[in-house]
């Protein structure tokens, strides 16, 4: 992974960050995941095939937890308990849904949340309103007929939770 280029300064709160391989975007997932606990929600936007569920895969393998983590775009929503003592991922894809919060709420992810970390893939204006206090990961990556690899992804920590936290050791 490299470092933000001298360029495009991330917001206050945000890191930039390059990816260039399906391995690094796991790595980066595992790397995270040592910065979350129960109660965190991470919401994560970009171009199918931009590494969202790849980034979730590293993230389940740094929390430690059971089951292989797919995506779950057929079935929304996927619980995966841990396999020690930290909190339970559950993993959503919110593509297929086309209303708000109200549509999410049936998935009671408000209940999961306190215990959870819970990640959603294509939630913006959907779960904004569980909490105010958010990790928003954006992946862009090139679009149209290539090959590239590269991601150019912006990692925003939002609200108090997040106001402290170091978000530079992702980019290490």
């Amino acid at each position: 992974m490299e470092a933000p280029a001298p360029h495009s300064p991330a917001e206050p709160g945000s890191v930039q960050i390059v990816v260039t391989s399906p391995e690094q975007m796991r790595e980066l997932g595992r790397r995270l995941a040592k910065l979350l606990r129960a109660g965190d929600l991470v919401m994560l936007s970009g171009e199918l095939g931009a590494g969202k569920t790849t980034l979730t895969r590293g993230l389940g393998e740094g929390l430690g937890v059971r089951g292989a983590v797919t995506s779950p775009t057929f079935v929304i929503a996927r619980v995966h308990p841990s396999l020690g003592d930290g909190p339970p991922l559950v993993h959503v894809d919110a593509y297929r849904l086309s209303g708000g919060l109200d549509e999410m709420e049936d998935l009671d992810l408000d209940v999961s949340l306190p215990d959870s970390v819970v990640v959603v893939e294509w939630g913006e204006g959907k779960v904004e309103e569980l909490t105010e206090e958010r990790l928003q990961v954006v992946i862009h990556r090139a679009v149209g007929d290539t090959t590239d690899e590269v991601r150019q992804m912006t990692v925003t920590g939002l609200g108090e939770r997040w106001a402290e936290a170091d978000l530079s050791v992702l980019a290490a």
